[in-house]
């Protein structure tokens, strides 16, 4: 009987904690083959907390990094330092990391320093813009260059491996683990007014979510200034429902433009289920986020992504997410076609799902398997053109 191998799954935001869950709750169904450790940087503090708590995920070690003002070289800094000391003492045959924070890009690079191998949970997602977002883009592709397996979500994340010469056999092509995620909270009954929010009854529902450092600034001026406009054009008809991010930045300019309209709510931001329960009885979605492109239209919304390049391609081609940058003009009118013609929305409002099935988390398992040879066969790969 071979011996068990040690997983360390190492995260440290929101978007990392909600797509690693399912995976952590796979290998939890095979105790017998694996032993697992999770490690948190606190990358992000109290939003990472909340998510560990609904998916019931305890940490062996917490490196609570996270600091008022923090900076990308601190960051790195602390979780590298950090990482190190628990590498030596837990001694991992396979370290998984996902997506593109500077966390995943320490663990990373950390594991290359003491040659253990990683596996990348949504790899190969790209603008082909290096400062476009910043710093994820560099992350991501600094982590292709070091992980021997590669997690592929999506069929163009796929491709974009293919191209970059990764080898066909180290790739696996997933889904993503945040619709697994998903349908695990949206199936769950849930009492939004006993959450404390009460949603205005009649009204068509749109939210909005806006935190990335490119559009710190101008920018966010004028996707504040857009929702203004549309508020205030469609005061009778739509309500907007704004989680403000904590950043001082984003929460400076958000309450100059838009508090005080009537038919705007500023939150304070929301934990993972309420958001995604809110998503869900949404009628359109404005975002600069990239976990929300990959959920919305799993739940059949149309989504304006208000930045110009996007490195989740799949939606925009199936038509259910549309970029309209940071334009203030844009932003407006894409909305208010939206808002005022039926024949459009019904056109973005489609149900396509090219993310995933549910089931990613279960190849990613596969996966592994495959890898430390406990099993011949590969993972049956997610079928794109079908969706499932």
């Amino acid at each position: 009987m071979k011996s068990k191998k040690k997983i360390l799954f190492v995260f440290g935001t929101r978007p990392e904690g909600i797509k690693m869950a399912p995976v952590v709750s796979e290998i939890d169904k095979y105790p017998d083959l694996f032993e697992k450790s999770i490690v948190v940087t606190g990358q992000h503090r109290q939003m990472l907390d909340q998510v560990m708590e609904i998916f019931k995920i305890k940490a062996d070690h917490d490196l609570n990094i996270m600091e008022k003002n923090q900076t990308l070289t601190g960051i790195v800094v602390k979780s590298l330092q950090g990482l190190e000391k628990i590498i030596l003492s837990e001694k991992p045959d396979i370290i998984l990391v996902q997506g593109d924070t500077s966390t995943a890009f320490a663990a990373g690079l950390i594991a290359y320093y003491h040659k253990i191998p990683v596996g990348h949970v949504e790899a190969g997602l790209r603008t082909f813009d290096k400062f476009n977002p910043f710093p994820e883009e560099i992350n991501r592709k600094l982590l292709t260059s070091i992980a021997e397996l590669h997690f592929a979500p999506t069929l163009s994340s796929f491709e974009n491996l293919i191209e970059e010469k990764v080898p066909r056999e180290n790739i696996y092509l997933t889904g993503n683990t945040v619709i697994d995620a998903l349908l695990e909270v949206v199936n769950k009954p849930y009492d939004l007014k006993k959450a404390g929010i009460d949603l205005p009854a009649g009204k068509k529902l749109i939210l909005v979510t806006t935190h990335r450092r490119e559009n710190f600034g101008p920018p966010l001026e004028n996707i504040c200034r857009a929702i203004k406009r549309l508020a205030e054009k469609y005061a009778n008809e739509v309500h907007f429902i704004l989680p403000v991010h904590k950043n001082p930045i984003v929460s400076k300019i958000v309450n100059e433009v838009l508090s005080d309209i009537k038919n705007i709510t500023l939150l304070e931001p929301l934990d993972y289920e309420t958001f995604i329960h809110i998503m869900d009885v949404s009628y359109l979605i404005l975002t600069d986020s990239g976990g929300v492109q990959e959920e919305a239209p799993s739940l059949g919304k149309p989504v304006l992504v208000m930045r110009e390049k996007t490195e989740r391609p799949d939606a925009v081609a199936a038509g259910t997410v549309k970029l309209v940058g940071m334009d203030e003009e844009k932003i407006f009118n894409e909305a208010s076609k939206l808002i005022s013609d039926q024949n459009e929305y019904n056109k973005m409002s489609r149900a396509v799902n090219p993310y995933g099935d549910g089931k990613a988390a279960k190849r990613i398992f596969g996966g592994i398997m495959h890898y430390f040879k406990l099993q011949s066969m590969r993972p049956e790969e997610f079928n794109v053109k079908a969706g499932n």
